[in-house]
């Protein structure tokens, strides 16, 4: 079990890097611009185990009373000027997260960026990003840079492609949603009564 306590470890350090580098300012922002939407529709884009993420924080917005869609499922309806997008990308390039961004801003929607990489093609594209950390699925930097973290004592991450983003995401988002809980005077049995009765 030397590596699962390993992998759990880096885990949870990466958790407690990413809340401390988390701007306040730019998480009140996001608040702000989810709350603005509250009589809009509220899209979510991510692909991958950052698409899985995204759905769990789609199902708390639904559970909280907002108008949210998963980009991708047949259901979801056509976004319109003043609606939000939450875009989900570690690495801030996933070419589908980028299309559907350019997409959304063309028809006049805003977009909330949620990536490692603030001046990446999604972060340029996004009207607001929240950056956080994690290693993403891009990895670390090229050969060059392996030197330099040797000499600083800097260790290869344990946890496989996007896991610490990904992780990170869910803490982040799932955190995000009791303080959305707060703002709205919301509690446990308010989001119990919007929660699936069919299953």
């Amino acid at each position: 079990m030397k590596m699962l306590r390993a992998a759990a470890n880096e885990i949870i350090s990466g958790i407690e890097r990413a809340f401390q580098e988390l701007s306040q300012d730019e998480v009140e922002k996001m608040v702000q611009m989810i709350m603005e939407a509250k009589n809009k529709k509220i899209f979510i884009v991510g692909m991958g185990r950052s698409g899985f993420v995204g759905r769990a924080f789609a199902l708390r917005l639904m559970n909280l009373g907002f108008n949210v869609y998963f980009l991708g499922e047949t259901i979801t309806p056509a976004a319109e000027k003043g609606d939000l997008l939450i875009a989900i990308s570690g690495t801030g390039s996933t070419k589908m997260v980028l299309t559907a961004s350019s997409a959304a801003k063309e028809i006049g929607a805003r977009v909330i960026a949620v990536t490692s990489y603030p001046n990446s093609p999604l972060g340029k594209l996004a009207d607001h990003v929240v950056t956080l950390f994690g290693r993403t699925k891009a990895g670390w930097p090229k050969e060059a840079d392996y030197l330099v973290r040797q000499i600083l004592g800097e260790k290869e991450p344990i946890s496989p492609l996007g896991s610490i983003f990904e992780n990170n995401c869910m803490v982040f988002l799932d955190s995000l949603i009791v303080e959305l809980m707060y703002r709205l005077g919301k509690n446990e049995e308010d989001l119990k009564r919007r929660h699936a009765t069919i299953e």
